[in-house]
């Protein structure tokens, strides 16, 4: 009888320990503030093996202890690999709720310590505007005419100066005669003075015979 004693209470022990160890527990539920795109979301998972049914509730705390609740109450059933429940929050950083968990009878709590939310909000996906490609610069037409090159100092430099003329200018000759005395009518007093030697030497020649006729008598 004894040992029958003995087995019975070994087994209804085994049986508690058992039952306490899939019994829903507070322990399995936690809670995180993620972002859906540019949205905010608070998902709450539920890891009870047991798969004991419960009822989550958020709200949210300002710094003053005051309190909202986010959204509607949502039931959840665990599992050993977790099942979530989400809800929609446009959280701010740095932000404050309070998650309570009601499974039946055996939980009626807070999850602890509270949800504080990241640092950081989340931002709008920024659409990559693709860079269009550069406009190549257009090529000059064959039609458009080209600038002549301007002659370097070199070039002009190096052109051969014009031949001297062995002519003399007219001002040349113009100043030559101006310091010779002539001028245009230049032959005429020539030809008046040669006129003038000649009958000058015939009057002395015609004296001297005269001269000498008279000497004779």
């Amino acid at each position: 009888m004894r040992i029958l004693g003995v087995a019975s209470a070994s087994a209804a022990l085994a049986l508690g320990v058992a039952g306490q160890a899939l019994a829903c527990n507070i322990t399995e539920f936690s809670a995180e503030a993620q972002c859906d795109g540019n949205k905010g979301v608070i998902v709450v998972t539920d890891k009870d093996a047991s798969g004991t049914p419960a009822t989550i509730t958020v709200f949210s705390k300002n710094a003053a202890g005051v309190e909202k609740q986010v959204g509607e109450p949502q039931d959840i059933k665990g599992s050993a690999k977790g099942t979530t429940v989400n809800f929609q929050e446009n959280w701010k950083p740095n932000a404050t709720y309070r998650v309570h968990v009601k499974a039946g009878d055996q939980v009626d709590e807070d999850i602890k310590p509270d949800l504080v939310t990241p640092s950081t909000a989340c931002k709008k996906e920024e659409s990559q505007t693709p860079t269009p490609p550069a406009s190549p610069t257009p090529k000059p037409s064959a039609s458009t005419p080209t600038s002549t090159p301007t002659p370097s100092a070199s070039e002009s430099s190096s052109a051969p100066a014009g031949a001297p003329s062995n002519a003399p200018s007219p001002a040349a000759a113009d100043s030559n005669l101006a310091e010779t005395g002539a001028s245009s009518n230049t032959g005429l007093i020539a030809g008046v003075a040669g006129a003038l030697v000649v009958v000058g030497g015939g009057a002395v020649y015609f004296g001297m015979r005269r001269r000498g006729a008279s000497s004779g008598r």
